[in-house]
């Protein structure tokens, strides 16, 4: 009988623990992060759940942001869906115009009861993810925005003694660093649209498209094709490739390598290759804001973001819904948020996190960090730099990107690409609103 009694409660414990885990309500996020960012999800799952015994936040990876978002909405359709899922910023207007497939954050929060206002978070990237009301529809996650990262060592071999902060300055210091050994390409760009499109317009005030880019209504036209200082960089563009002073890197981020290496010492693209410099590069790097061209009157204006907000899906019963707003609520806290942005070079997605950062000294020892925050907070947003919200915006962008190539290759003028890019990327446009209704 003396060995009775431990056995008694240690099988009480085991039962306890078991029906602790068995009242554990899982909430399923779907996610395309892999590698590094995608262990960071992981953590960030594993903290929350550590925090509290009520909820089993269980992260998922589900391929590409495309793949994700498909998986997400063919789920809803046979009735598994998740309670979350990750849709890149591209995403935006497809998600919204899925009747019933989303619960609206703002929804989400109040009915749960738990602490938020939209105020709270960046306007710049609320706005993105907003009515035109003000009413949050998704939870910002990984926000990024172009910046130019800059191999230092190269430019100082090239005899260029500052960073270049125009267009011009930029063509400029590429012919130089041509002329000092970096014959293969001076200056380049990934996501050819993202950077030189729908960030060019925003960053110089100029209309990309009516109804404030989409934001105001799906019945939006293109009109970029129509921009003086759209025109004059794409003829840049063009000029250049010929001795491949700005060589084109492709559609997506596939040239990005190009800068680690050194092969190419002037490069945009997202704030969030950040990891990846840090690990790659082995020259004295830092990143600086987009160039402009200051002939524009207004530029620069405010940069507007990319990456991908986490939406809620419809249908889920009211105690799920309390722990993935319990959730949201743990994401955005100032702590975990700093951590994300700092890591990972993603936007910390309120100014608290930023602050954050700012009394950990993070940005005095890396103040390339800084620039995308800097450049997406640079001037209130206007019609033309609150962001884009385009229905088929994935297959557009390869529209694009297309008549872009087109040009660049000498098959088209600029003005006739561009405005091929508008008419096509148009007819994709209606086609999206008549499925939309």
């Amino acid at each position: 009988m003396g060995s009775l009694k431990p056995i008694l409660v240690g099988t009480a414990l085991l039962t306890a623990t078991s029906l602790q885990a068995a009242a554990q309500v899982e909430i399923q996020w779907w996610h395309a992060m892999s590698g590094a960012n995608g262990d960071r999800i992981v953590k960030i799952a594993n903290d929350f759940n550590a925090s509290q015994s009520e909820y089993k936040v269980v992260p998922t990876f589900k391929g590409s942001y495309a793949d994700t978002m498909n998986a997400g909405i063919a789920a809803f359709r046979a009735g598994g869906a998740p309670h979350v899922l990750q849709v890149f910023e591209v995403g935006t207007a497809t998600m919204m115009a899925a009747k019933g497939a989303i619960k609206p954050v703002h929804e989400l929060m109040k009915e749960s009861g738990e602490p938020f206002d939209a105020k709270s978070y960046l306007a710049a990237v609320t706005g993105y993810y907003s009515t035109s009301k003000g009413d949050m529809l998704s939870f910002p996650f990984n926000s990024s925005t172009p910046v130019m990262w800059v191999n230092r060592d190269a430019l100082k071999k090239a005899g260029v003694d500052k960073i270049p902060a125009t267009w011009p300055e930029t063509f400029a210091a590429a012919t130089k660093l041509q002329a000092a050994g970096f014959d293969k390409c001076g200056v380049s760009t990934a996501w050819v649209t993202w950077v030189n499109l729908e960030n060019f317009t925003a960053w110089h005030n100029q209309q990309l498209s009516t109804k404030a880019n989409g934001l105001d209504g799906f019945d939006t036209v293109l009109t970029f094709n129509k921009s003086p200082a759209v025109v004059t960089h794409f003829e840049n563009l063009v000029k250049y490739q010929k001795d491949k002073i700005y060589d084109y890197a492709g559609r997506t981020n596939q040239g990005e390598g190009r800068f680690t290496s050194g092969e190419c010492p002037l490069f945009l693209t997202s704030s969030a290759f950040y990891g990846n410099v840090k690990a790659n590069a082995k020259f004295d790097y830092t990143a600086a804001p987009m160039p402009y061209y200051p002939d524009v009157a207004g530029a620069p204006q405010n940069s507007i973001i990319g990456g991908a907000s986490l939406w809620v899906m419809g249908g889920k019963p009211a105690a799920e819904y309390k722990g993935v707003a319990k959730f949201l609520t743990y994401l955005s806290s100032p702590a975990v948020q700093a951590w994300w942005s700092q890591e990972t070079g993603y936007l910390p997605i309120t100014p608290a996190a930023y602050e954050y950062s700012k009394k950990q000294g993070f940005f005095d020892k890396v103040p390339a960090a800084e620039v995308a925050i800097k450049e997406i907070a640079n001037k209130e947003p206007t019609e033309n730099s609150r962001g884009l919200r385009l229905g088929n915006l994935v297959q557009i962008r390869d529209v694009w990107a297309e008549e872009i190539e087109q040009a660049l290759t000498g098959k088209k003028s600029v003005q006739a690409a561009l405005d091929a890019a508008a008419e096509r990327g148009n007819q994709m446009l209606r086609q999206f609103e008549r499925t939309a209704k």
